[in-house]
């Protein structure tokens, strides 16, 4: 028994070598065949799949490739390191393929990564597995003893799973001289074995015969099968059974319920007692027939004792037989043809599937594969697949009954960020069956939004003098994408203020978009901030967008107003100054005539910057009113001869803050109707409030200097009136010289008259001369004297009387129109004579007197 079975294993193993055979590549199929012996062990080698599909190892790693098939149990397995298809189960042809010679498995290699398949076809070569064997092993025949020499009687057929030289091949009867084999060959090809009466049976001398039939197969070594029968003699039986029919047909339903009566054998035997009492049984049948239909003995009927199925087996044949009492029988056939009918619903199996997907990914790219069967046949087995959702994929058909789900546009995450896409698949029969798939595919984001700012700028008010990291505003944009590439961070774009960076007055939190102030602004010095901020992904690239910030400072009352007329004692007492300010009121002014105006600035805006004047303070309260708006100090009434020449007023000015600040100004109003009374008011003051001071020394020395270049003055008039008065006395007299100047206008100055007219000055002198100003008030000052005299009245100057002056020349022009020549200065004033003698700045506002010559 050993040695057999080492040899049984050699000739195995010589097979293997021998029938493992590497198919050729089919290239207009896309397939490989390969051929295998049964029995394999599991894990043997079936084919080189990654040499014979040119496929790299490291691709077959990498991108998961493996092997699937149609059926449930998976014979078959892919080793992804050597690329090597093996076998996963043990085969066995026999129970592979009951029905079919040729057995050939179909499998698919699916290559994950590039989403594509191949076809494989394993061909199960048959071994000499399976010994032929008798469905009964031991068989009766009754017969009588009147029986003829040369009666066939059939025999019990035997099977052998095995097919080609492994096959049944001969049978043998061995055991008595009245009996032989004689074996014919059906319609199939198949061996039917006959037991033939040789001699005459007798059954006085044996009542009973024991034989042996052997059945042996073709394979090496041969196997053998062996049933004993056993031929019982009967006295005399005169008549045989006969069956209604030669061959039973039927059709039916493979729905047909189980336990139903599929039909009814009838065969009938003449004689009576027990050689008329007929008997049924099935002489020939497959065991899959047997495993599902049932012969009644007695009645002849055959039932249904499993369910059908037109997909297991179509039709079937069996032979049956009937049997009398006395051993004598009768032989038909039964055909149960199975119809199809719609009870499948198409099957699908998705062979590869993409759990993720990129957005960017190309139109055309394949995310499933899917195998799609219906085991019906004809219509009832064609199927339709289809996507009924508005997705953005479609079913592209491939090899067989493949079908590929691949994407018919660009994906968009931001739309769309998971899909279920439903596969349907419906087969022809009426009613149509179907069944679906779901494919879950989640769409992988790409950095393909920039970042978006909730509005399209920002703006924001600060009050100045804020606290250091007070907070601003806060941006803020959102991105469309997922994950890394939606982080979004803030900085600051560069740029810079008042010369500074920017980054010295403003930051920005990396991660929250607030804008923080670093430093507390001066709406003074900084009014308006513009910078931008930059929202950047964490994507590879980065995507970025700016968005302009604008920043205005608000102003607060944080000012006082500054006086800049007249200066303060403390900014008067700095610059060596030895009064605030000195204004100069003629006695005969009028009601509401301009002595001063107080000029007051706000370093603050708007409301905080507008002032308002009020007199505060004032020496005769009923004389001076001050503008409210305007600032400008007037003569409420005029002067009387009781008013106190020397009058001080404060002046507050208030803003319009909350709360309001204020400033005051103090005014020295003189009423004199000259600068010597104005000088010496003034001196007067002076005197006894710094006796020995340096402010007194200052002003005797600048009105000595004054009243020197006063005195060069009007020398110099003179002389040039004596001079002009000789040529006149050498030239023939002219008329009309002066004509219409009034001589109320003129005052005689030690023989000399000269004519005078009041102007009002702003003068501003600083110890840089590029810093002093002088500008010229308007025409409409008031005049210390009347401005026309009436036309009638004529005054000589200097002695000349009327008629001297009609004698004048024609040419000459009036003193009025000689004073508009641009000749000549519109003005001769003490004011600069008295300016030149301080050297240290000097801000007054007075009413002079101009002088002006004729000449």
């Amino acid at each position: 028994m050993c040695a057999a079975r080492e040899g049984r294993w050699g000739r195995r193993q010589r097979a293997l070598l021998c029938c493992v055979l590497v198919a050729t590549w089919e290239a207009a199929w896309g397939q490989l065949r390969y051929s295998v012996p049964e029995e394999l062990p599991k894990g043997s080698f079936v084919g080189d799949v990654a040499k014979d599909l040119a496929l790299q190892l490291a691709a077959l790693s990498n991108r998961g490739a493996r092997v699937v098939s149609a059926d449930r149990t998976q014979y078959f397995a892919l080793h992804a390191n050597s690329g090597h298809l093996v076998t996963a189960e043990r085969l066995d042809r026999e129970q592979l393929c009951r029905l079919v010679e040729r057995c050939v498995l179909r499998c698919e290699v699916i290559v994950e990564g590039e989403m594509k398949f191949y076809g494989i076809e394993v061909e199960i070569t048959d071994i000499n597995d399976n010994a032929p064997s008798f469905r009964e092993a031991e068989k009766e025949l009754r017969m009588s003893e009147t029986t003829p020499p040369g009666s066939r009687f059939p025999l019990i057929e035997a099977r052998d799973p095995d097919v080609g030289v492994n096959s049944l091949q001969s049978y043998e009867l061995s055991g008595d001289e009245h009996f032989s084999l004689s074996v014919q060959a059906g319609a199939d090809g198949e061996k039917r074995p006959e037991l033939v009466l040789a001699k005459a049976l007798d059954r006085e001398e044996a009542a009973f015969h024991e034989l042996v039939l052997r059945a042996t197969d073709g394979g090496e070594p041969a196997r053998t099968g062996t049933a004993r029968i056993r031929v019982s003699v009967l006295d005399a039986n005169d008549n045989a059974p006969v069956f209604s029919q030669a061959v039973y047909a039927v059709r039916v339903p493979e729905d047909v319920p189980v336990g139903s009566t599929l039909l009814t054998l009838t065969a009938t035997d003449v004689d009576e007692g027990l050689s008329g009492k007929v008997k049924y049984s099935v002489k020939k049948a497959t065991d899959l027939a047997s495993e599902i239909f049932y012969l009644d003995p007695d009645m002849g009927s055959i039932k249904l004792v499993r369910s059908l199925d037109f997909e297991e087996g179509g039709s079937y044949e069996m032979e049956v037989q009937a049997h009398d009492g006395g051993g004598l029988f009768d032989t038909s056939t039964v055909s149960v043809s199975v119809t199809d009918v719609n009870d499948n619903a198409p099957e699908i199996s998705v062979r590869s599937a993409l759990s993720e997907i990129s957005e960017d990914a190309p139109s055309g790219t394949v995310v499933a594969l899917l195998h799609v069967q219906d085991r019906d046949s004809g219509a009832n087995g064609e199927v339709r697949c289809s996507i009924v959702e508005s997705v953005p994929f479609r079913l592209k058909r491939e090899l067989d009954n493949y079908y590929s789900v691949v994407t018919s546009r660009e994906l968009d995450r931001e739309e769309v960020s998971e899909y279920n896409v439903t596969v349907w698949a419906s087969d022809g029969g009426s009613p149509s069956l179907r069944s679906s798939a779901v494919l879950a595919l989640r769409v992988l984001d790409v950095n393909d939004n920039a970042p978006v700012f909730a509005e399209a700028r920002y703006s924001a008010r600060l009050p100045e003098n804020n606290a250091e990291g007070a907070l601003v505003l806060t941006v803020r944009a959102w991105d469309a994408d997922w994950g890394q590439n939606a982080r979004v961070r803030y900085r600051l774009a560069e740029g810079r203020v008042r010369g500074a960076p920017l980054s010295s007055y403003v930051s920005v939190q990396a991660e929250t978009g607030a804008l923080y102030a670093l430093r507390s602004f001066d709406y003074e010095e900084v009014r308006e901030v513009g910078l931008w901020v930059r929202a950047e992904d964490g994507g590879a690239p980065a995507l970025s967008s700016n968005v302009s910030v604008r920043l205005l400072i608000v102003d607060e009352n944080d000012n006082a107003p500054q006086v800049l007329y007249p200066p303060s004692s403390s900014a008067a007492a700095a610059a060596g100054a030895g009064w605030t300010g000195v204004e100069l009121a003629p006695r005969s002014a009028e009601p509401g005539a301009l002595v001063a105006k107080v000029v007051a600035v706000d370093a603050d805006a708007g409301q905080n910057a507008w002032l308002s004047y009020e007199l505060a303070k004032a020496t005769e309260p009923g004389l001076f009113r001050v503008g409210l708006h305007s600032g400008e100090v007037r003569t409420a009434r005029s002067p009387l001869a009781r008013d106190a020449p020397r009058h001080s007023l404060v002046v507050v000015v208030k803003d319009q803050g909350r709360p309001a600040l204020s400033a005051t100004a103090t005014l020295t109003v003189v009423l004199a109707e000259s600068v010597a009374e104005l000088l010496s008011e003034l001196g007067s003051a002076a005197a006894p409030a710094e006796p020995g001071g340096s402010l007194t020394r200052w002003l005797v020395l600048a009105v000595a200097a004054v009243s020197c270049l006063f005195v060069a003055f009007l020398l110099l008039l003179l002389a040039l009136r004596l001079r002009r008065w000789r040529r006149s006395q050498l030239l023939p007299p002219a008329s009309g010289a002066l004509r219409g100047v009034p001589a109320s206008h003129f005052v005689g100055i030690d023989g000399v008259r000269a004519f005078l007219h009041s102007y009002s000055h702003e003068v501003s002198l600083t110890a840089d001369s590029r810093k002093s100003q002088r500008r010229w008030a308007a025409d409409s000052c008031c005049n210390t004297l009347p401005a026309r005299p009436p036309p009638d009245k004529a005054a000589p100057l200097l002695g000349e009387d009327a008629a001297g002056a009609r004698g004048a020349p024609p040419d000459a022009l009036p003193v009025s129109q000689s004073l508009r020549t641009p000749r000549r200065p519109p003005s001769r004033c003490l004011l600069p004579f008295l300016l030149i003698a301080f050297p240290s700045p000097f801000c007054f506002h007075l009413r002079c007197p101009r002088m002006i010559s004729p000449y």
